[in-house]
């Protein structure tokens, strides 16, 4: 593990393996730091790998009685990357998933100077309606039914209304959840996840400033909004290329890690120097 602490006196947490130029990799909702790990096992045998246990799905901090188990924000998020990267010492590459991607975007644009590259997988960025629908609406049936002790409904509203997922495959996802423990208790985080992308809006301006070299990544069989979501921010950033995955989905990382990883494999060869 890598520990260090975050610009608000929280502790950071991180999975550390390899050797050689960083990689650091911020997973998707309902990840307890490990779903990377797969791709992290590939790409060590060449870089070293940080994979961040993110904040929004650490249950020791939402038990936590000085922080009161308050959802955190986006920028809380930033901070805590922005110290990992300070603690590695080097410039690194930086790999977001889904809501992981609008945390490392917005530290692209936060400390330009601590990136060399990035890797962003379908980042759910608001380009217009809020994720959790108008009024917040889609959030607050979720949050009822979490609140009612029904985790699997909770997160079949977020797979249907949110992802973007057909009726049948929603329940179907929010039946696993409920059914395994580790992902049961990480719904209120995933929610808590919504509402802060939510709350940090449009920020197409903001990414327009970015001038990191970054691999815009997605599947064709993903649900069609987040291709879109992709262009707007393809449209304003200076410095990217599109890589579109045939026949992959929004869990290519998790059913084909080997090609996910070779997209990070090759922006990283081309703009990370061996570290001195």
């Amino acid at each position: 593990m890598i520990t260090t602490i975050s610009a608000d006196g929280t502790d950071v947490r991180g999975y550390d393996q390899g050797r050689g130029p960083a990689i650091v990799m911020l997973g998707p909702g309902l990840d307890d730091g490990t779903r990377c790990g797969r791709m992290a096992t590939i790409l060590a045998r060449r870089f070293r790998v940080v994979r961040l246990h993110r904040r929004p799905y650490r249950l020791d901090l939402k038990a936590d009685p000085r922080l009161g188990g308050a959802p955190c924000t986006i920028a809380q998020e930033v901070e805590d990357v922005l110290a990992v990267v300070r603690a590695i010492g080097e410039q690194v590459v930086v790999y977001g998933h889904s809501d992981g991607g609008v945390v490392a975007l917005e530290a692209l644009a936060a400390a330009p100077s601590s990136f060399a590259g990035a890797v962003i997988f379908e980042p759910p960025a608001v380009i217009g309606a809020p994720l959790g629908g108008e009024d917040g609406q889609v959030l607050r049936r979720a949050r009822a039914a979490l609140a009612a002790g029904k985790p699997g409904k909770a997160m079949a509203v977020f797979m249907a209304e949110t992802v973007g997922l057909p009726h049948w495959q929603a329940v179907l996802a929010g039946a696993t959840v409920a059914i395994v423990p580790k992902y049961r208790r990480l719904v209120p985080g995933q929610l808590d996840s919504l509402d802060a992308l939510d709350r940090l809006g449009t920020r197409l301006d903001t990414c327009a400033t970015i001038e990191v070299p970054t691999v815009l990544l997605g599947g064709d069989r993903s649900p069609a909004h987040l291709s879109e979501r992709l262009d707007a921010i393809e449209r304003v950033m200076p410095r990217t290329e599109r890589v579109v995955m045939r026949g992959r989905d929004h869990g290519a990382d998790l059913k084909h890690p080997g090609q996910v990883a070779g997209v990070i494999e090759t922006l990283a060869d081309k703009v990370l120097r061996p570290p001195r």
